[in-house]
């Protein structure tokens, strides 16, 4: 009897594991490409994608390709793994394995679009790989990359609180900024940035790939009215980036600068805030 128990026991734990291992294949829904779905970005803003992901065998990565339409998509042959305008194209190939363990998740994340990114039609993929294997894709193939409307009204910015004239920071210490943006026709994002002097940056491509981020936020409650305050110490390992990346402190002349892209692409800008860090 007691054998045959267990051989028992053996067959229901390898039809068990057998079940396991046959998870379904990851499910991707409720996708959004641009805000409202408009699968339409701005050159010099970002692209806004938004999908609810379920993943019984649990999301292992997520990646997410652009290429212009008039190429086939090769995953393989990608040329960058950023957001990165190239050779008169824009390539973008991102993998995010913040999402990994996850059965079930939102998958929110904004694209940079970098200024001299053509202005054509794209194809946008997601793929969602899980932890036994399975892979399911999206394709989106009406993305389109515009130039911002040109309309004359831009972001309101009015900052309330910013460090004096040239003030020195040391590692350590805080450094903060405070204001609102209004918009009348809404705004699409906010980014604030500490920038090198050095870097000889002009305001258009200031970006979260190129500066120290103190704040970069797009889920406004009200997206004509935004108030904002935003901080970073001097030395921190990371920033504030959506997905907090590594901080490059180094001895210099710096700014910040508020950059605020609306809803039709044309984007405002503060003033330079210049400081220095030591």
């Amino acid at each position: 009897m007691n054998l045959k128990s267990l051989a028992i026991i053996a067959i229901l734990a390898v039809f068990i594991a057998s079940c396991d291992k046959d998870a379904k294949a990851p499910v991707i829904s409720d996708v959004e490409v641009g805000l409202n779905n408009s699968k339409m970005a701005y050159v010099g803003g970002d692209l806004h994608l938004e999908a609810s992901i379920v993943a019984e065998g649990k999301i292992s990565k997520i990646q997410v390709t652009i290429h212009p339409a008039s190429e086939a998509a090769d995953v393989s042959a990608m040329k960058v793994k950023s957001s990165t305008a190239h050779e008169g194209e824009w390539e973008v190939d991102t993998t995010y394995t913040k999402f990994s363990g996850l059965k079930n998740t939102t998958f929110h994340e904004h694209i940079d679009v970098p200024v001299n990114a053509p202005i054509e039609a794209y194809h946008l993929h997601i793929i969602v790989v899980d932890m036994e294997g399975n892979t399911t894709e999206f394709e989106e193939e009406g993305l389109t990359v515009s130039a911002p409307v040109a309309d004359g009204i831009k972001p309101t910015i009015t900052i309330s609180t910013v460090p004096t004239a040239n003030q020195v920071f040391k590692t350590g210490e805080t450094i903060s900024i405070s204001g609102t943006i209004t918009d009348p026709k809404g705004l699409a994002g906010a980014y604030i940035g500490l920038v090198k002097v050095s870097q000889g940056l002009a305001d258009a491509v200031v970006s979260s790939s190129n500066t120290i981020t103190l704040l970069h936020f797009h889920d406004f409650t009200d997206v004509k009215n935004y108030s904002f305050s935003a901080n970073i110490k001097v030395g921190n390992a990371k920033d504030n980036d959506l997905t907090p990346k590594d901080a490059t402190w180094t001895s210099g002349e710096y700014y910040l600068l508020v950059k605020a892209p609306a809803i039709d692409g044309e984007a405002g800008f503060s003033q330079h805030y210049p400081i220095t860090i030591q």
